[in-house]
């Protein structure tokens, strides 16, 4: 399959970028039949980065297999934002990880910093692991269940890239999201604060004196999350990023 086929296909598909993805898959194909199979499924409509198998996150290849929550462009300003509070004795954890994007920004940053990461998800849980060094602790679980005790009171930084889309909004994301991704990663409840409330309730149990909760949200929602943080404890700042299009919530508790 030649180049100019290939983008012809992925163009009347709708493929905005056909020239870069045509790029992307023919580097990426290590076979005739295999390129063949990565245009049908894009065709299909599956997100590009599963049907390449990784994603580029803060200048990182990060592995994503089919059915993980892709990592968005906007997440590395919450990634970026955590890893400038991170102290190289930190102790670190990305909740709702994913494919383990932000705990990999974090690694690669701050490499002395204990890490570890969790999700509720046993594919994203995997992807973590193959994505993060062998000095971070991935766990699988809801939240913070599957954590040791011994973390209690011990992290600086808390990341939680919870999902926060309405249910009513789920049908108007596009079909990439809505149809490859499982919606559970994507459904914050009616008003898309209802897994943050359940991230900042417990957060102080896990903060250590004078650690930082982040949380990615949007411009809208972030009134919301600012007083869920203040109403439990912790004291809120509001962070946007035209460049990322991105709005992070910090709860710092106090010393």
């Amino acid at each position: 399959m030649s180049y100019a086929t290939i983008v012809t296909t992925l163009r009347a598909a709708g493929c905005v970028f056909a020239e870069d993805e045509a790029d992307l898959l023919l580097a990426t194909a290590t076979t005739p039949q295999q390129l063949a199979a990565m245009v049908d499924r894009r065709v299909e409509g599956h997100p590009l980065e599963h049907v390449l198998g990784w994603a580029e996150f803060c200048g990182l290849k990060l592995a994503v297999t089919a059915g993980v929550f892709v990592p968005r462009r906007r997440t590395e300003f919450l990634a970026v934002t955590a890893a400038a509070l991170l102290r190289p004795d930190g102790v670190a954890l990305d909740l709702c990880c994913g494919a383990g994007a932000v705990a990999a920004v974090l690694a690669a940053t701050v490499p002395s910093a204990e890490l570890h990461a969790a999700d509720l998800d046993p594919a994203a849980a995997a992807c973590a692991r193959s994505n993060l060094p062998a000095t971070a602790t991935v766990y699988q679980g809801d939240l913070y269940a599957p954590l040791p005790a011994a973390l209690r009171g011990r992290i600086t930084v808390l990341v939680a890239n919870a999902p926060y889309v309405p249910t009513d909004a789920i049908p108007y994301l596009p079909a990439e999201a809505r149809d490859h991704e499982p919606h559970f990663t994507l459904d914050g409840g009616t008003d898309g604060l209802a897994v943050q409330r359940r991230v900042i309730a417990e957060a102080p149990q896990w903060l250590a004196p004078g650690g930082h909760l982040l949380i990615e949200t949007s411009t809208r929602q972030a009134p919301g999350t600012a007083a869920a943080m203040a109403t439990h404890g912790l004291t809120p700042t509001t962070h946007t990023s035209e460049d990322h299009d991105a709005t992070v919530v910090i709860g710092t508790l106090g010393v």
